[in-house]
């Protein structure tokens, strides 16, 4: 796994770089056009497909977003429908997420409803996640108390409040986060469909 911030930057402006960062690293081994993947053939050149998730729902899924997170049913309908149709002909950023589905990213000053937050998708298969950071740290702690309730609620584990985590937060400039996996592209790159053909050690050999 790769992960990296960059100060000043807000999400757009990191997708936009780990865009750049891949077609510039891929081309460097030998992939400037397109790469093919599980008899998939994907073009590599820029710009990249972006979608926000509203619109993938009315594109992809048999029902709108809002009757999926209604049902509580986002990441079923997301992994059935959504999922396998992003980054088939090129790669897909897609974003705006539910606000609830993000827990560490800045909500959208145009829209509460939706966080700052992305996924990079190739051949139907996650490689990023990234976000504007939320460094507020009032409401970075009213969101874990919250998150905290539930739990209870629930009558599931207890965590302690991170303090030394809010308390950074005070002095923490705006930016925006990512982490990439390398291995899933190394999958890729390998036409392979098993994360053990690429990891140096499998769960199994730990």
């Amino acid at each position: 796994m790769l992960e990296w911030y960059a100060a000043g930057f807000d999400y757009h402006q990191l997708m936009d770089q780990c865009e750049q960062m891949l077609i510039g690293a891929l081309k460097d081994i030998g992939y400037s056009q397109d790469i093919t993947w599980q008899n998939k053939k994907i073009n590599l050149v820029s710009p990249w497909e972006k979608i926000t998730v509203v619109d993938a729902f009315l594109k992809y899924a048999p029902v709108t977003l809002e009757e999926a997170l209604a049902h509580n049913k986002f990441d079923e309908i997301m992994v059935e429908y959504v999922e396998p149709r992003l980054g088939i002909n090129r790669p897909t950023f897609i974003y705006d997420y539910p606000a609830k589905l993000a827990a560490l990213a800045k909500i959208k000053m145009t829209d509460s409803t939706v966080a700052e937050r992305f996924e990079l998708y190739i051949g139907g298969l996650e490689l990023a996640n990234g976000f504007s950071e939320l460094t507020d740290a009032h409401e970075q702690r009213q969101r874990f108390e919250e998150a905290l309730k539930l739990r209870a609620a629930k009558n599931w584990t207890h965590y302690e409040m991170p303090e030394k985590f809010l308390q950074a937060l005070q002095t923490m400039p705006p930016c925006a986060g990512i982490a990439l996996g390398i291995d899933r592209m190394l999958m890729i790159l390998n036409d392979t469909y098993t994360i053990d053909d690429v990891v140096a050690f499998t769960p199994e050999m730990l």
